[in-house]
Order: structure tokens, then sequence, then C-alpha cells
């Protein structure tokens, strides 16, 4: 086992095979080891959430070789006890299945057959909500794409290096097609929504020759609406959307614990910004906020409330039923009678605002989280004009406090053209790079391109950063923060939305502490990484887990 550095508070465990990434994330499932949060397992790593003022990084190291060794002894029995069995009809008529066949040496129908043969376990999630990534079955050796598609139709059935998959919704991909299914992968109005999870045995069958049918789980009245509830009488307070802005969605502190299903926790981006405008109004710190770019949000009172708008720095501006208008501070509560419009004005400085009102917003949860998360496409649809939602009664009277007055220094937060300064984490994959890539990560500064957004920021400098291991990298899981490194050799910093799990390797991660700068840093701004944690690996013995 080797451990080497994610973040400040993640660890990678690399493993030799899937069958042992596998053993130790089952064995880590079954005997929980304190401190840690989540758990990602890939092709050959496992990646570890874990708090580092629970639990000390030597001690996590130590504690995971003690359950590597135990599960490896364990892999057979493990194995055996995966669990449910799921059956997936497949209409063998995919556009690469000639080419499959000739790359195997294969006729179509020994391909098929060798397909439906032998049941698949499923491994790990990834790529998409209901994209799991199944080992085993025919074993299959097939390389990807040399040119990906654009779009692969929702319901394909693909071929990816030693691994199958079914495709859960249309997006783009560059896996074999060699077939189709119409059982749905990914559907919110289940009481389970992935039709597959890490676990499951899948069991391909050829609907065209056994005219196979499935039980599908039942579909329920799911609450997971992506739109806010609609008025149940004029007579409730709520805010309209005079105009959206550029983008305002509903984000909290994100959606933990969803891995296994394929979606990363999303939720906003700037949290320290999202906790301080529910201080201002008095809502408990988790509460659902409005997330807007760039400002130019216009929202008309219907009843009275209480807002207060954090983040970014803008102009904030009352405009009253009666035509009278005043200028009011950010960060301060700001009280407004039925008819009354606050109007955010274009964004001086930073990048994000965030919009609380007392009492909360009336969004409901998708999947245990009012997050909108763009890559997954899971939570509230963005805001439109003319939209009205209830607000006032989402958090529990209770559960309010006096509205906070607001005192205390504003945070600098920088304006396009400005360098910032990111503290990183070196790795897990800093080895994968030239010495001179290290020194170019930190001795340049990086221009924040237009092709930024909530999944990551595309970064561009004069010297691309070189690798010295030019091999394909198995998809790994990836934390927020990430400084992952493409073929062009120009970095993209994932932020909330990001993959669940990447196949490029990853540099550097940034300092937790600075994740939400990185949130308000404008296009066109430039960034200066500086290290704060050197690159280390440690490796253990599996056999008696002990230093090897």
């Amino acid at each position: 086992m080797r451990f080497l550095p994610a973040s400040d508070h993640a660890l990678l465990v690399e493993l030799d095979d899937l069958a042992q990434t596998m053993a130790l994330y089952r064995a880590a499932l079954a005997q929980p080891i304190a401190g840690v949060q989540e758990l990602i397992p890939a092709a050959r790593t496992v990646l570890v959430h874990y708090a580092p003022w629970q639990v000390r990084t030597p001690e996590l190291i130590r504690a995971l070789a003690r359950l590597g060794a135990q599960a490896l002894r364990d892999c057979d029995a493990a194995h055996a006890s995966l669990g449910r069995v799921v059956d997936i009809p497949v209409h063998y008529t995919g556009e690469d299945l000639p080419d499959v066949a000739q790359l195997l040496g294969l006729s179509v129908a020994e391909v098929i057959a060798r397909h439906s043969g032998q049941p698949y376990d499923a491994a790990f999630a990834g790529f998409a909500p209901g994209f799991v990534y199944l080992s085993g079955g025919a074993n299959f050796q097939v390389p990807r794409r040399t040119s990906p598609r654009t779009r692969v139709p929702a319901g394909s059935v693909a071929l990816g290096g030693n691994f199958s998959a079914v495709y859960p919704s249309a997006s783009p991909g560059g896996w074999q097609l060699i077939g189709v299914t119409e059982v749905p992968m990914w559907d919110l109005a289940r009481a389970e929504p992935a039709y597959i999870q890490p676990g499951f045995r899948v069991q391909f069958v050829d609907a065209d020759r056994q005219g196979a049918q499935v039980f599908l789980p039942a579909a329920t009245q799911s609450s997971a609406s992506n739109q806010p509830p609609a008025l149940d009488a004029p007579a409730q307070t709520a805010i309209e959307f005079v105009s959206p802005g550029l983008q305002s969605i509903f984000q909290d502190s994100g959606r933990h614990g969803m891995s296994g299903l394929g979606i990363s926790a999303s939720g906003a981006l700037d949290q320290g910004a999202m906790r301080q405008a529910n201080r201002r109004v008095g809502n408990p710190v988790h509460t659902p906020v409005l997330e807007n770019v760039l400002g130019q949000l216009v929202l008309r009172a219907h009843g009275v409330c209480t807002l207060a708008v954090s983040g970014a720095q803008v102009a904030l501006r009352v405009r009253s039923a009666d035509g009278h208008s005043w200028e009011v501070p950010g960060d301060q509560a700001v009280a407004l009678d039925d008819g009354d419009t606050l109007q955010l004005g274009a964004v001086q400085a930073g990048v994000r605002c965030y919009v609380a009102v007392r009492g909360g917003w009336g969004v409901t949860p998708v999947l245990g989280s009012c997050a909108t998360d763009t890559l997954a496409l899971v939570g509230p649809q963005a805001v439109h004009a003319g939209q009205r939602v209830v607000v006032g009664q989402a958090v529990p009277a209770q559960q309010l406090r006096a509205v906070d007055s607001g005192a205390g220094a504003r945070p600098t937060l920088p304006r396009a053209g400005e360098t910032v300064t990111l503290d990183v984490v070196l790795g897990p994959r800093t080895d994968w790079f030239t010495a001179q890539a290290l020194q170019t990560l930190t001795g340049q500064t990086w221009r924040v391109t237009p092709q930024s957004n909530r999944i990551g920021m595309r970064l561009e400098g004069v010297q691309p950063l070189e690798r010295r291991n030019p091999a394909e990298l198995p998809s790994e899981g990836t934390v927020v923060g990430a400084i992952q490194v493409p073929i062009s050799g120009q970095p993209v910093l994932f932020l909330a939305d990001h993959p669940l799990t990447g196949g490029y390797p990853v540099i550097a991660s940034l300092a937790s502490y600075h994740l939400d700068l990185a949130a308000q840093i404008p296009v066109d701004c430039r960034i200066q990484f500086r290290v704060v944690a050197p690159f280390f690996e440690e490796v253990q013995g599996l056999a008696e887990g002990g230093p090897a």
C-alpha cells in the first residue's frame, strides 16, 4: 500500500489492483476509523477524506495499513458476500460492436455471448450520477476511442479499458459502444435513484435472444423537485426575481456522503460568505442561500422580509413601492416592506454574492440538500425572471436568533488584473511531473481564463507543466481544490461541482483555508501558487500492516 497526500484533509491510498482496492474499501466501511468522513474507491486507489482534528495523518496511515492487511486475508470471503444481483437487458446494436469484435479477435456473436455470460462486479461510481464502473465479467481489455464522442445517448452500454458501464444520461464519452438498454440507470423519482450501486453484481442479458424482463424499483412520489414550491396563497411572503442576473442558484453546505451514487458534495463555493449572510439575518449558518454570479440581481418583496448580502463587493440599493431609493451597506441585515425592491449592481471585487433571507428560502431538498450541482444536474434549477419563491417559513422560529449587526471588517477580495496568492499542498501525483514543472507551478503566475465555472477554473500560463510519466492514469478520486493537469499542461483548479473521479494527474491541491478565496477570483486575475506542505509517500507492507 502506498499513501500519498491528496490535500490537507485527504489521503490517497494506492494498491496493486481493483481487487485489493475494493477489499480495503469494504473493510474500511465495515470497520470505520475514527475521523474518516468519506471513502471514494476507484480503479487502484481509495481516496480517504478525514478530519485532521480527530485523527493525525500517521495514525490514519497505520490504521488503514492494518485494515488493508486484514482485508487481503478476507478478500475471497468479502467478494462472495457482494450485494444483490441486478439484471440489465441489452440490445447489442452498438455502433462500435463490429470494431470491438475485430480488436478482440472474436466474432460479434462471441462478444455478445461473453459480455452477457458472466456477472460483473459494481466496483465504484464516478463521472456522472448513476455511472458505475463494472469489473470482471468477460474481462475484456478494450482501448477507449481515439476521438471521444461529443454526445453518447443515455442507456448506452459501453466498454473502456477493462471496465464495462452504462451511460445514465446523454453526455460526452470516449468508451466503445456495444449496445443499449431501456433500463434507466438514474431516476430521482425512485426511492433509490441509482439502479446500480457499488457492491452490486450486474448480469447483462441479451434482450433480443431471451426476451428478458426486468422488474424495476417502484417509482415514488419523490420530494426531489427541481423547482422551489409554488405559492399556496397570495398572502404568503415571497421574493420575486425581477432580474436573476447572469446566474443565480440555491446553495447550502453541500450534499455529503453521496459518492456511492457518483455525486460530489457541491454546495456554496464561498462557504464563509454563506455562513456570514445567514448570521446577519439570524438563521442557522447552513440554511440555504442564493448564490449569485457578478451581481445585476433585482429582487422584489411580496410581504415584509429581512435579507442580507455577503461575499463579493457590490453596491446595494433599495427602492420603495412609492419610488424613493437609497443605498444600503453589504454584510448587514436589510428590512424590505411589501413592494420594495433590492438591487445588486455590478460586482466591483470578487465574483459571487450570497443572499440570505430571515427564515430561509422555500426550496425543496434533493437527496438531502438544496445545493445545485451544475455538473451532476442535481438540485433546484437556476431561478428565472418573474419567478417567486416563498420565504420566511423554512427555518423553525425557535432556531432563529437575533439579527447580527454586522460589525467587523470585510475581507479584501481580488479584482480583475490583480495577482492572488493561493497556498497548496503537493500531491498526490507530484512525482509524475518534472522538477522543472514544480518550479513552473510556483515560479510563474497563472491567468484565470473565461472558461471557468463552478466545476473548475481553467488556468493559462506561459510555460505548461511538463510530465515525466507519460502513462495513462487510471481513474481516481479527486478533492475540491485539486489542481489537475491535462495533456496540454495547462492546469484546471477543481471547485465544488468537480467530477468525483478524474483520469489526469493532480500535481497539488489548495489548502482548505483558501477555498473560499479561490471562489472569489474573477476572470483575468492571476494566481501565484505557494507550497505550504511538501509531497511525501509512505509505503506499508500489506502482509503485516507495518512499514515496508
